[in-house]
């Protein structure tokens, strides 16, 4: 089935369906099936660089593993492959027994590759992530004890990194979930009370969350963390994120970060939606067409792939990571659902062809960390590490295959 675009372009749906199925599974979950597994310490190896070698003793991060549960756990959903299961049990199982904290709750944020305790601050954004990876888990195998683990932890979020006066959720706490000058996610980000980043991901944990515990409470963190959003975080002038805070929501730096933006776009539209409150989806809505417009017009190269990041003076870093070229073809092709307006699916099928000729490893297999300028694949980054996972590819790959099945079904 062909649709033409005015942006010039022909979008062949069962052609890109056929395209994302095999690289789902012949290419990105077959890697981690087939390179990543620990048969010696458990769980998964923390670290392979780009030459495909091993670290057998880095360390293992709270990010992967709740990123490969949620891969595995979603990915059956769509294909329900046992091996898919116990790829996900397995994560279940590695994140349970190693990285909760028996005596204060909450999760570590890494441990050593024989399972004990490396970085123990309680970092939010991890703690989101494993909320996210436990409500797909459910919603996979229909695990209640995922359900009670993941509302705990939502709990504890609410207790100790909630932020009463001006809203919103500190970045990091101590062991013991007292306040910490140690705030920052990584090298890259400011050490600030408050981020974007931050903010994204609880509000996809809580959404995610929402799909299978319908609590009052939560409707109420919910309903809070997008108006935060709307109001906080988001630069409304230029349609786009802001990326750190104070703790008042006082703007720290004015860096832009294309991939976020429309990683956001989509994000946010999505839990708008599973809330189900109609003035607020219909803010939410028109906010997310106007960031996807926004990385429309100034983040995108003429090759079609989406630069990293820039500032006021225009792009400060023009490689392309793989992560955000994922989340280009999720956000454009959403703002393409809600507008009706072919440029947006054409970007999306941009994206995507971009991503077949220069993120994809052909050779290793995954797709690389990114490129340069040039399309140069930047060989020194590592193929698998604490922030490379497979959860953003993968995830691009299900959603697209969801929302071109319902194109096609809508078609007939």
């Amino acid at each position: 089935m062909h649709r033409n675009d005015k942006e010039g372009c022909t979008v062949d749906i069962a052609q890109w369906k056929e395209e994302l199925q095999a690289e789902l599974q012949g290419n990105i979950l077959k890697f981690w099936m087939e390179q990543t597994v620990d048969d010696e310490h458990g769980g998964f190896v923390g670290e392979i660089d780009g030459q495909l070698r091993i670290d057998p003793r880095a360390d293992k991060g709270l990010v992967l593993n709740a990123r490969i549960l949620w891969s595995f756990a979603s990915a059956y959903r769509l294909f329900p492959n046992s091996e898919y299961k116990k790829m996900a049990d397995r994560a279940y199982d590695y994140l349970k027994n190693h990285f909760i904290d028996r005596d204060n709750g909450g999760l570590f944020w890494s441990v050593d590759y024989t399972g004990q305790p490396a970085q123990t601050k309680k970092q939010v954004y991890g703690q989101a992530f494993y909320i996210y990876a436990l409500a797909e888990y459910n919603r996979a195998f229909g695990s209640q004890e995922a359900i009670d683990l993941a509302i705990g932890i939502y709990q504890l979020l609410e207790r100790h990194a909630y932020e009463p006066v001006h809203k919103g959720y500190i970045e990091a706490l101590t062991l013991d979930w007292k306040q910490t000058d140690d705030l920052s996610l990584s090298n890259k980000d400011l050490n600030e009370k408050k981020s974007m980043n931050t903010h994204l991901h609880v509000l996809e944990a809580y959404t995610n969350l929402y799909r299978v515990w319908k609590s009052e409470e939560l409707k109420r963190s919910l309903t809070e963390l997008i108006e935060v959003t709307l109001d906080h975080i988001i630069d409304p002038e230029h349609a786009r994120f802001e990326l750190f805070f104070d703790e008042s929501w006082q703007v720290k730096g004015h860096h832009i970060s294309y991939g976020h933006d429309i990683e956001g776009s989509w994000l946010l539209y999505e839990a708008a939606e599973v809330l189900g409150t109609p003035s607020l989806l219909e803010r939410v809505e028109r906010m997310a067409l106007a960031m996807a417009e926004a990385v429309l017009a100034d983040g995108i190269d003429k090759d079609g792939g989406i630069w990293n990041e820039a500032d006021q003076s225009g792009v400060t870093d023009s490689n392309k990571d793989w992560w955000p070229q994922a989340e280009a073809m999720v956000g454009f092709y959403n703002a393409y659902q809600l507008s009706g307006e072919d440029k947006f699916r054409a970007a999306a099928w941009h994206s995507w062809n971009f991503i077949k000729a220069y993120i994809v490893d052909p050779a290793g297999g995954e797709w690389y960390w990114g490129v340069d300028q040039a399309g140069k694949p930047l060989a020194h980054e590592p193929k698998v590490s604490p922030w490379k996972c497979p959860y953003h590819n993968s995830r691009a790959c299900l959603e697209m295959l969801e929302r071109l099945e319902r194109q096609a079904l809508s078609l007939h």
